[in-house]
């Protein structure tokens, strides 16, 4: 429905899963993505500077300008803000299976998960080249520079630089508020265009904050300057 708009833009009007399903339509056309987000985390649209009052946003989107950026692919699923395996994937699919939303259940579910969980052996490949190998409790691929709320995973990721930012980490709350992840021993970040990362055995994975089941192999790939977004004029994104 959205590639066949009759409209210069498209606006998706909900959280990072319908974000992705529209955005998804328009890659590779002409047509540009506007966001109103009203979802549990909102990642690209607070990585674009979109408004979670919808009356700012709608007027954002009227007043704002069109500008093309990089979108990613996992296994062959396109995602635009991050991707990944490990333990928010874990709880990501738990989360989609609750009857209630929002941060505060985000929240108490990695909570609840967070002392039983056992982190998995991982390989990480970036541009052919064997990058990293080791137990991670966590890897994300980031497009942009948040998971959502604000919580900057990759904070340096920008989605017009061509770049993949992958990070492996355990979680530090306070780090994540501020964008200053990779500040920690505990974090490597990886740059590149076709990450490939092998682990020990199948499980959950997600993209764009979707999960799904994925097997012991996933395949990143970025598709530079591949979708028309509305963002605020002069934004750093």
């Amino acid at each position: 429905m959205a590639a066949n708009a009759g409209t210069d833009v498209v606006v998706a009007v909900g959280g990072d899963g319908t974000v992705n399903e529209v955005a998804s339509g328009l890659v590779g056309t002409e047509k540009a993505l506007g966001i109103v987000p009203c979802g549990s985390g909102d990642g690209l649209a607070l990585h674009l500077g979109m408004s979670r009052n919808y009356r700012k946003a709608i007027a954002q989107i009227r007043d704002g300008v069109v500008r093309s950026m990089d979108c990613g692919k996992m296994n062959g699923r396109f995602f635009f803000c991050t991707s990944g395996v490990g333990f928010d994937a874990k709880v990501g699919l738990e989360f989609s299976k609750s009857k209630s939303r929002g941060l505060a259940t985000y929240v108490s579910m990695s909570a609840r998960n967070w002392f039983s969980y056992k982190p998995d052996y991982y390989k990480v490949t970036v541009d052919g080249a064997p990058a990293w190998e080791g137990e991670a409790v966590f890897i994300t691929v980031g497009n942009a520079s948040q998971w959502g709320n604000n919580a900057r995973v990759c904070g340096g990721a920008s989605v017009l630089d061509g770049l993949f930012n992958t990070m492996k980490f355990p979680p530090l709350l306070l780090r994540l508020a501020s964008g200053k992840v990779n500040g920690s021993s505990s974090t490597l970040c990886l740059q590149g265009r076709k990450v490939l990362i092998e682990r020990s055995q199948a499980g959950p994975a997600h993209y764009d904050g979707e999960p799904l089941e994925e097997g012991m192999r996933l395949e990143f790939e970025l598709l530079p300057s591949s979708l028309n977004v509305v963002t605020i004029e002069n934004s750093k994104i």
